[in-house]
């Protein structure tokens, strides 16, 4: 890059130009106008040679037509009217924001997107002399950029992998910028607007697809559940006591919001009698029990061999 630390006798020669100046309208007329032609000339000729330049800031300078150099930053002089600067130009990160309007995908669907471009001048001098106007040339590269890129991807490329069409664009911003000294930084997708009918069909999908796993999931917790439940009535059926206190903890439960109303009905089942203060045996065990220790007990009988049924004596 071609640099130009400006003109040291900028500001000799103006003043030799408003002395000069000064003294032709003194001789012709008078002291005061001359006085005040030289206090006029001088003041904008230091305005035409004096540049106050901000650190991130660069000027091309141009003699005659003829490209000189950048100057900046810091306090620089010039010749006046022969030399001048046309532009500023700025060396820090722009951003700049770009969109695609009713672009086809690659599968003719319409899209609007919103992108933003982070770029940065890296070489003052190919932007001075290769492009007019850098700041519009990166707005247009970026939007031409936009739609090529989405011409030739696929809607669920896009909306899956924005951070892989933003390198794209990038990469293809790069290309068509890099003759003229500006580097692309970064390109972000921002949002990606797709009809609403087609949003409404990609919900619909969405919704079918969590339905069937959710289906799939219940079918699976009933075949598990199955399968302790079967376990579990394996252990019942060795164990009565066991299917007692399942009973008790049942009971327990239903009775926590205090509103049901429980009825305790003895049965002959011992897995699924209810409770009673004779245990778990049912009323019919008991009656039989009863019955046979009276029989035992009587006098002058004897106990019954099994099998056989003892004969009523006659009245």
């Amino acid at each position: 890059m071609k640099t130009y630390s400006g003109s040291g006798s900028a500001i000799i020669v103006d003043v030799i130009v408003a002395v000069l100046l000064g003294v032709i309208a003194t001789l012709f007329y008078g002291i005061v106008a001359g006085a005040a032609l030289f206090l006029f000339s001088l003041l904008v000729l230091l305005a035409m040679s004096i540049r106050v330049i901000s650190e991130w800031n660069r000027m091309p300078v141009l003699r005659l037509g003829r490209y000189q150099g950048i100057i900046g930053p810091g306090f620089v002089t010039i010749m006046p009217i022969i030399e001048s600067t046309p532009y500023v130009l700025d060396l820090r990160v722009i951003s700049t924001t770009f969109s695609a309007e009713q672009t086809l995908t690659k599968d003719n669907v319409p899209v609007n997107v919103d992108a933003i471009l982070f770029w940065q001048v890296v070489d003052t001098e190919k932007t001075v002399l290769n492009v007019q106007s850098y700041f519009d040339s990166m707005q247009l590269a970026a939007q031409t950029a936009l739609r090529d890129i989405i011409g030739k991807s696929n809607l669920t490329d896009m909306l899956a992998g924005r951070d892989v069409i933003g390198k794209d664009i990038q990469d293809l911003i790069e290309e068509r910028a890099e003759s003229w000294g500006v580097k692309a930084i970064q390109v972000e997708i921002r949002d990606v607007k797709i009809p609403q009918d087609l949003q409404d069909a990609m919900a619909r999908v969405a919704t079918s697809e969590r339905e069937k796993d959710a289906r799939v999931i219940l079918a699976e917790s009933e075949s598990l559940a199955a399968d302790k439940i079967i376990e579990a009535t394996q252990k019942y059926h060795k164990d009565p006591y066991a299917m007692q206190l399942r009973a008790l903890n049942m009971m327990y439960e239903i009775s926590l919001n205090g509103k049901n109303l429980m009825v305790f009905i003895p049965t002959d089942s011992k897995g699924f009698s209810i409770p009673t203060p004779i245990g778990i045996m049912g009323i019919q065990d008991l009656q039989k029990e009863l019955q046979k220790q009276r029989v035992t007990n009587k006098p002058g009988t004897t106990e019954a061999k099994p099998g056989k049924k003892r004969q009523p004596k006659p009245v």
